[in-house]
């Protein structure tokens, strides 16, 4: 899986056309149509980026993200026909990361995600160096040791880019569980011991720190 986009788009024949190119290029994405839902997406899923559309039923895409900002700092782009420069401008006051206008061709929306993508994770090259012996590779979304490729599964995946993406920062049991974990899932404490267990025997126990009582801690 690419990455997990939350899309806000009020056309549903674009909207539609956006999700179906996205999840065949190996994207998982949830689309909705009002703020309203957006909201409730945010406050229930983790994605790793946002893509909204300006004039959403409900109130403005600028407020949406005003909003979202005051939770989430996952990197955002506005899908506009909106063209002036005080357009622009209020697009990223409101924290965008990146701006696309309509019409657009689909690849570059998918270049612009990749971008940001490998932003977020801090590093401008395909692959984010763990240790001497292994990293993470940005084109295959794999965790690479002593040369091979690792078997994780999704919630092992989700984890390792949690921690890559905050190195040497104590990340809480709760932050945890809302990015393993999907909001009609429930979260299981000794689900998540299995996964930091695992990860461990691939990067070395050295390498996650159990913090009591409060949660994990990756060391860079």
């Amino acid at each position: 899986m690419q990455g997990r986009v939350l899309l806000v788009e009020d056309d549903i024949n674009l909207s539609e056309t956006i999700k179906e190119y996205l999840e065949d290029e190996g994207f998982e994405v949830d689309s909705v149509y009002t703020i309203e839902e957006a909201l409730d997406k945010v406050y229930e899923k983790s994605y790793d980026i946002l893509l909204l559309d300006v004039m959403v039923p409900g109130g403005s895409g600028f407020e949406l993200l005003k909003k979202i900002r005051e939770k989430s700092d996952t990197p955002a782009i506005f899908i506009t026909a909106l063209d002036s420069v005080d357009d622009l401008e209020e697009g990223y006051n409101s924290g965008c990361d990146d701006y696309i206008r309509k019409p657009f061709a689909l690849k570059e929306l998918k270049l612009r995600i990749e971008t940001l993508l490998k932003r977020e994770l801090q590093t401008k090259e395909n692959q984010i160096p763990i240790d001497e012996k292994s990293y993470f590779d940005l084109r295959t979304n794999e965790l690479v040791v002593e040369g091979k490729p690792i078997n994780l599964n999704q919630k092992e995946l989700r984890l390792l880019k949690l921690f890559l993406k905050h190195p040497n920062e104590p990340l809480s049991h709760e932050r945890i569980y809302q990015s393993l974990w999907d909001y009609e899932e429930t979260p299981s404490d000794m689900a998540l011991r299995t996964y930091i267990k695992n990860l461990r025997k691939h990067l070395g126990k050295e390498k996650i720190e159990s913090i009591k009582r409060y949660g994990y801690k990756f060391i860079k």
